[in-house]
């Protein structure tokens, strides 16, 4: 309870900070990587860096981590068939067979269909998702932000001791 409670206000706060919507945007795009792919990936690990790492908002990674799992569950027999194609298309074979003869890269599990599949639709889902969230969030500050902060809701959320004990250890 008290880690929903946290993600609601760190999304909360990332939706009202003075952060770029662009910055809020890229975090739901790499948390939606994480959400789409099966996470157990070497992929997984560098777009997690790059959410720790970059300038984006670690609270909409999580949040599109959160809202991008049950979509990956519920996609997954479309990643299949993307990867299924990809894998056995003949003109791509030597491209799979020299990528899995290098050294790092058969770690990335791209020959299973699933994560090659999910993969591609999460690069090709990315720019659409990113313009979209940017759009929405620069909508949301623009109409309903400043109505959202004045709600009781709102007030007693931020003012409440568990968010203050968070804020103490935010870094």
């Amino acid at each position: 309870m008290f880690g929903l409670l946290k993600l609601i206000q760190s999304l909360i706060g990332a939706l009202h900070s003075e952060g770029r919507p662009g910055q809020l945007a890229a975090g739901i795009v790499l948390g939606s990587f994480l959400g789409l792919t099966p996470l157990l990936n070497l992929h997984n690990a560098v777009i997690f860096a790059a959410l720790v790492l970059l300038n984006v908002s670690f609270a909409g990674g999580m949040l599109g981590w959160a809202l991008f799992v049950p979509v990956g569950f519920l996609l997954d027999p479309l990643f299949d068939s993307i990867g299924h194609s990809l894998l056995f298309t003949p003109g791509l074979r030597p491209l799979w067979t020299s990528l899995y003869n290098m050294p790092i890269v058969p770690l990335s599990n791209f020959n299973n269909t699933v994560v090659l599949g999910s993969l591609v639709f999460a690069v090709l889902f990315a720019i659409p998702l990113f313009i979209a969230t940017r759009w929405a969030v620069v909508r949301y500050r623009a109409t309903v932000g400043e109505r959202v902060r004045r709600s009781r809701f709102y007030r007693a959320l931020m003012a409440s001791k568990a968010y203050n004990v968070y804020r103490m250890f935010r870094p």
